[in-house]
């Protein structure tokens, strides 16, 4: 019928669901063969998968013989479909539906393509892969110039890569979105330490240490760069009008949750805040 409907077991279902499902959403289709309303939901299931040609897998579970596995899953009345992305369940319903509404339910798993790419570049970024990260983030605004999503992901990439001035070219006169707070936060921070790169060393000690840990962060130092800033941040809270503490916290989106250090230093900047 076609290289993209298949049927799984329990045996098969970690690679040929969540596995696949970080590549192609999969659309679950849990039946039996008693369930009548299972026969006419199934075919038209079948119908868009082959339409679709590849955008998502749909595999179909027998819960008469994979009777753990719906357990497992939560399936407590049949007809029920599941949507899966990236190895968790972003969607589902029970019962027979409309053809259009199972369009509209399978459409809404299928991401765009800006949104594959973006996927991509936030994978790459926390791999610590920035080039990689840079290009999947400009291929996503390539198709969509206005993401957000993509223009903050590139600014980050950008600023990890040294790129500090072609990182804030994507930051001036950013959207209002969900994003602009932290593109705000970034673009300072940019300002901030290309200013510090090119300054003097100032008489006051305290902001010398400041534009020191800068110095440190433009040279990728982050965690002695964090360590000076806190100090700083210690000695005065309302340093630079309160935007150091900003500052701390666009650093450590920067780092992002994957590096080990990052708890700890959220931790340390809440214990001096309060």
């Amino acid at each position: 019928m076609s290289d993209h409907i298949l049927d799984v077991n329990e045996l098969d279902f970690h690679y040929n669901v969540l596995e696949y499902s970080f590549q192609h959403p999969v659309v679950i289709d849990f039946w039996a063969e008693w369930c009548h309303p299972c026969k006419m939901l199934t075919p038209i299931l079948e119908k868009i998968a082959i339409e679709a040609d590849g955008a998502f897998r749909l595999a179909k579970i027998n819960i008469d013989k994979n009777s753990n596995l719906a357990i497992r899953m939560g399936v407590h009345s049949i007809p029920h479909v599941k949507g899966v992305r990236n190895g968790k369940v972003v969607g589902e319903f029970v019962g027979l539906q409309p053809e259009a509404k199972v369009r509209e339910f399978i459409q809404k798993l299928i991401p765009h393509p800006s949104e594959l790419w973006i996927e991509k570049g936030n994978h790459l970024y926390q791999q610590g892969d920035w080039e990689g990260a840079a290009e999947a983030f400009r291929q996503a605004l390539q198709i969509n110039n206005d993401n957000t999503t993509a223009r903050l992901g590139l600014a980050k990439s950008l600023f990890r890569l040294q790129a500090l001035q072609e990182a804030l070219s994507w930051l001036e006169d950013f959207p209002t979105s969900r994003e602009y707070p932290e593109a705000e936060r970034l673009r300072y921070l940019i300002t901030e330490t290309l200013q510090a790169t090119r300054a003097g060393t100032p008489e006051d000690e305290l902001e010398a240490a400041y534009q020191n840990s800068l110095r440190l962060l433009y040279r990728q130092n982050y965690l002695a760069a964090l360590d000076g800033l806190l100090d700083v941040l210690r000695q005065n809270k309302s340093f630079h009008n309160g935007k150091l503490k900003e500052i701390i916290v666009e650093i450590l989106d920067l780092l992002g949750d994957a590096e080990p250090e990052t708890r700890s230093y959220r931790q340390e900047l809440a214990s001096i805040l309060w």
